[in-house]
């Protein structure tokens, strides 16, 4: 449940779309480091009280793990300038009955500006979709394709397996100026766009961003429990569906790692087997590079050969592609490790880009 705590800020740290990191002095005098929406709460400032979650710092949580601002309880914002009374201003609410719930225009929307492309639109005309499982892929998937296709128009789904709000990602922060747009599915919010789900998400990156290419991934703070079945990446699986359903063309991003020092994500994460093997019910292109050390490769094709049964296995050139991943605008890390660590994820993650890259 919730840990509540409450503090005074007493200084402004750094900001990124969407989000403000401030230092907090708790009412024991114990200093933490919190984070604020302010679309969601308001603008902190020196002096300011603020009300905190402080779960996910005592839990110390790597992705998540901020006291989290939930008010200003003496300063709060005024109420937007749209009427509440209609649905003008549009009716989605995200992070639905809880306490911060926000409600938004979503694309589809009768207020919509967009409403008119996407009232009949059923189709993605064949748009190539790369899907991942974890959100670090994405700036690594964004420098295959603009490797290759430097003027490609890439849209990215937020999903809502890991943070709700896009504004919590630095990542994606930093890539909007690689990015056609974000559009934020589900009970995820904070992009570009709104979309109530995957296929309505999907159908408004093709018609209303016009990309070329789409990225399907959670945002960050994927959920794992170490079982089969028991974490947020096994939607990707579901996201193949989506994609083949709406006529687009799925490209699966694999996780693999020659570092990870839990085995059931050595070589082919149980992850990839799992989402691809048994969930995705549609063939999708799985990107590997088209060479892999030969001790990893000797983890990660047994896995690969079962799920050869249902999706097509494609080998990737890397040539420019280690270039293209040392010059993305944001860091590369995945559970807190860099290129160097897991080379083959990011390069990974880099061809499965520069694949769907070549099918536009």
């Amino acid at each position: 449940m919730v840990r509540w705590r409450s503090g005074t800020v007493t200084a402004v740290r750094r900001s990124w779309h969407g989000a403000v990191e401030l230092d907090v002095r708790q009412s024991d005098g114990t200093p933490v480091r919190a984070l604020a929406y302010p679309e969601l709460v308001g603008t902190p400032e020196p002096g300011d009280r603020v009300l905190l979650n402080v779960g996910a710092l005592l839990m110390g949580l790597g992705t998540g793990g901020y006291a989290l601002v939930v008010a200003l309880p003496d300063r709060l914002p005024p109420d937007p300038p749209e009427t509440v009374d209609t649905r003008d201003a549009g009716h989605l609410v995200k992070a639905r009955y809880t306490p911060l719930q926000p409600i938004l225009l979503g694309v589809d929307e009768e207020a919509s500006p967009h409403r008119a492309a996407l009232v009949d639109a059923d189709d993605l005309d064949g748009l190539p979709v790369v899907t991942a499982d974890l959100h670090s892929a994405l700036p690594a998937i964004v420098a295959g394709v603009r490797a290759d296709a430097p003027d490609a128009r890439i849209a990215y789904l937020m999903t809502d397996g890991g943070a709700l709000p896009a504004w919590f990602s630095r990542s994606l922060a930093g890539l909007r100026g690689a990015l056609a747009g974000t559009v934020t599915v589900g009970q995820a919010f904070g992009g570009d766009l709104e979309a109530t789900n995957l296929h309505s998400g999907l159908l408004a990156a093709r018609h209303v961003l016009g990309a070329d290419v789409a990225i399907v991934a959670q945002g960050p703070g994927n959920l794992g429990t170490g079982t089969r079945w028991g974490f947020s990446g096994v939607a990707v699986g579901e996201a193949v569906n989506a994609v083949a359903a709406l006529g687009g063309r799925p490209v699966g991003s694999l996780r693999i790692s020659g570092a990870d020092a839990r085995e059931r994500h050595r070589g082919l994460s149980h992850h990839s087997v799992t989402a691809y093997g048994r969930v995705a019910l549609a063939a999708a292109d799985l990107v590997l590079p088209a060479e892999l050390p030969s001790e990893l490769a000797a983890l990660v094709e047994p896995a690969l050969a079962r799920l050869a049964r249902r999706h097509r296995i494609v080998r990737v050139p890397v040539h420019g592609l280690d270039e293209a991943l040392r010059a993305t605008p944001v860091p590369l890390s995945t559970m807190g490790r860099g290129l160097a660590e897991e080379h083959a994820y990011f390069l990974t993650a880099a061809a499965a880009g520069r694949h769907a890259a070549s099918l536009r």
